[in-house]
């Protein structure tokens, strides 16, 4: 009886030391549970579980294409969507979309079903353009999980893109439903508006979603756009200074947006705009690129 209770002694302290890295990770020190788990790894077997949580260090460090492998090698040891969730998250972060996508088509056949892996997946198809596929995924995941926000505004997307405004509106509707504030569901909601020229009550929407998310610079060149549309022109420019501020690689769309506005096209000269947005070109020199944030399907 003394060895399987050393056994069930040990596979308890990894699990402990798992939920500390975990815990680190989550309050902003990946670099230190990287460190955590890498000691975890080298005194003892390569369990899935420290393969998994290593791997979500190295994403927390924006270091998508070195958690791919012990991502990889976690998921050839078992039968979790949630890891296959994040290795494909982390092979499309590194470029590798096409290699992403068979493992979602894995995760989600999992049984229990995992919502995030629907949404991954329909959300990858939506952005490959295979809109089909993209619908059917998304809703069979509402089959799943009928109150995943998540879900509904990728759905949304989808119509939109389509130009489907009636389908978007419900979508972004429901989204909001069951995740009141969703600032996707909002934003989305604010672009159906404004495609059907409801500028105030789109701008109403756009400010709703920054509300809940300032650094959203799509949602504050959405509302540039949207004053404009409604001949605020100063608050206009300053929300699209605002959005190259936060997001330099967006000058080219802040600048698209004033040269091709309802009022600025009829005028404004190519010269004239870049002068317009002068300070954000300024914001564009001193910073290189922008990196996405950090996604993590779950724990």
């Amino acid at each position: 009886m003394k060895k399987p209770n050393r056994i069930a002694s040990a596979a308890a302290a990894v699990d402990e030391a798992v939920q500390r890295a975990k815990a680190v990770i989550q309050n902003g020190r990946p670099d230190e549970a990287e460190r955590m788990l890498r000691e975890l790894l080298a005194k003892g077997p390569r369990l899935p579980v420290v393969l998994h949580a290593l791997g979500l260090a190295l994403m927390g460090q924006r270091r998508a294409d070195e958690a791919i492998a012990p991502l990889e090698e976690a998921a050839r040891q078992g039968a979790d969507p949630v890891v296959e969730t994040n290795l494909a998250i982390a092979l499309d972060q590194s470029g590798r979309t096409a290699d992403a996508v068979p493992w979602l088509q894995r995760a989600i056949t999992r049984q229990p079903p995992f919502a995030q892996a629907f949404r991954e997946l329909g959300a990858m198809l939506f952005g490959l353009r295979r809109l089909d596929e993209a619908e059917a995924v998304l809703k069979q995941g509402l089959d799943v999980a009928p109150d995943l926000a998540e879900l509904w505004v990728v759905l949304g997307g989808l119509h939109l893109d389509r130009a489907e405004r009636g389908d978007a509106k419900l979508a972004f509707a429901r989204a909001l439903v069951t995740a009141p504030g969703h600032p996707g569901a909002l934003y989305g909601m604010g672009a159906v508006l404004m495609a059907e020229g409801e500028y105030a009550r789109a701008e109403e929407r756009f400010r709703q979603a920054l509300a809940r998310d300032p650094a959203d610079y799509q949602t504050r060149l959405s509302l540039g756009a949207c004053l404009l549309e409604l001949r605020r022109w100063d608050d206009g420019l300053a929300s699209l200074r605002t959005a190259v501020e936060i997001a330099p690689r967006s000058y080219a769309m802040a600048l698209k947006v004033v040269a091709t506005s309802g009022r600025g096209r009829f005028w404004l000269k190519p010269s004239s705009a870049v002068g317009r947005l002068h300070a954000a070109s300024l914001a564009v020199q001193k910073s290189a690129s922008f990196s996405p944030q950090f996604q993590n399907a779950d724990f």
